[in-house]
């Protein structure tokens, strides 16, 4: 009867396939995201525009210039009729109480400082997303290979049934069970194929590419999951390093600010102006008429101070109020995260070992023993069949389970705000 040895090594080894040129690594890709996505884009143009708040906010207001004509007699229109006649210029500029216009830039400041922790917080985000779906394409791209390497080995199962039933020594049934494995196999590998699709289309749109760019990825990466730091310490680093916390901080000391700026408006404003009247004719005796300067100082009365000032008070403690416990809401929320994060990838960490070093293993040596006993008549074909249809289904898990691993890191990472695992540990 035929040998077939070397079916026993394409299960066990699989088949090397060539390199692909023109591979986006998870390196270029996550920095072309840092450098095209338009949201990014968006928000640094936002912290850019609140940067320029603060010179704005604590600028005086805008001096005022204004000509006038006093006392013009209204039966003639004559400019020198009358003594008390000038046409007057003058200049005004308005003083906010001292301390106001300090206040006003300084919650600007805080709120642009905000931003630019916005600008960090959507790059971790961004990043996190980007990291996801490539290891998303990573294991399709792995599951896709092994779907095709069992294609190839079901027909040759199809073959040595076939052969077989021939020549007296098998079942018809053992044609059609491995025509129908094949069958599913084609409809699991459209099933993977439709799924990179999506996933493609969702990676290239957060690289600002057409959504049809191809995307290749690698067929090989280092496959090393650190040991993360505990849970302790991962609260620790992201109190420090998470940009939305310290955001939200930011955010409370200008609701500070912007209480006692409420508060100083209980104190009025000035405004000083002067003028320079300007007289034409003579006066009886005969000489010019003189001209006349005037001085103005004026300033605001907080007369509704109860309704108006008070009230405003209020409004800007509440606001305070509420950024405070927008401070506890976020903390919790981000410490959720990261014990979320933490768990799925200590969980996928510990699968990934062991399909790597027992299920898989031992799936291949069964299939092995099953072969070399199928030739010789002493295992049915059916289990021979379901043990490479189980030894594929592992090797399918293992790729996606890796790939869980990945994402799960990487939502840990943009959790606490910086890389959180050494390669002490590594596995």
């Amino acid at each position: 009867m035929k040998s077939y040895w070397w079916l026993g090594l394409m299960l066990i080894f699989g088949i090397a396939q060539a390199e692909t040129t023109d591979q986006l690594t998870l390196e270029q890709a996550l920095a072309q995201a840092e450098r095209r996505n338009p949201s990014l884009a968006a928000i640094r143009a936002r912290y850019e525009a609140l940067r320029t708040l603060p010179d704005q906010a604590g600028s005086l207001p805008d001096p005022e210039i204004s000509f006038n004509a006093l006392n013009l007699p209204v039966d003639t229109f004559d400019i020198p009729q009358e003594a008390m006649t000038q046409l007057q210029l003058g200049l005004s500029q308005k003083f906010p109480f001292p301390g106001k216009l300090r206040l006003k830039a300084e919650a600007a400041e805080w709120e642009a400082r905000a931003a630019g922790d916005d600008v960090e917080e959507w790059r971790l985000r961004l990043r996190r997303d980007v990291e996801g779906l490539w290891w998303r394409l990573f294991y399709l791209d792995r599951a896709l290979e092994i779907v095709s390497l069992n294609q190839n080995l079901l027909r040759q199962f199809v073959e040595i049934a076939q052969t077989k039933y021939k020549v007296g020594q098998g079942l018809q049934q053992d044609v059609l069970l491995a025509q129908l494995e094949l069958s599913r196999l084609i409809d699991r590998e459209l099933q993977l194929q439709g799924l990179r699709a999506q996933e493609a289309a969702r990676i290239n749109a957060l690289l600002d590419r057409p959504a049809d760019t191809p995307v290749t990825l690698p067929r090989s990466t280092p496959r090393q999951l650190p040991e993360p730091a505990a849970e302790a310490r991962l609260f620790t680093l992201a109190a420090h390093n998470r940009p939305l916390l310290a955001r939200v901080r930011k955010q409370i000391e200008a609701a500070k600010t912007r209480v006692a700026l409420a508060k100083k408006d209980f104190f009025p404003d000035f405004k000083l102006g002067a003028a320079h009247g300007f007289r034409s004719g003579r006066n009886p005796d005969g000489s010019s008429r003189t001209d006349f300067l005037s001085l103005k100082l004026s300033m605001s009365v907080p007369l509704y101070f109860a309704t108006k000032q008070a009230r405003a008070v209020d409004q800007r403690q509440s606001e305070l109020i509420r950024e405070r416990f927008q401070w506890q809401d976020t903390w919790n929320r981000v410490r959720a995260e990261i014990a979320s994060a933490l768990a799925d990838y200590r969980r996928a960490r510990n699968q990934v070992v062991l399909f790597d070093r027992g299920i898989i293993p031992q799936a291949r040596q069964t299939v092995a023993s099953m072969l070399a006993g199928y030739q010789v008549g002493k295992v049915d074909f059916l289990n021979l069949v379901s043990a490479q249809i189980t030894l594929y289904n592992y090797e399918i898990q293992y790729w996606k389970t890796l790939a869980e691993a990945r994402q799960a890191l990487a939502k840990l990472e943009a959790a606490v705000g910086k890389p959180v695992t050494s390669q002490k540990g590594a596995k």
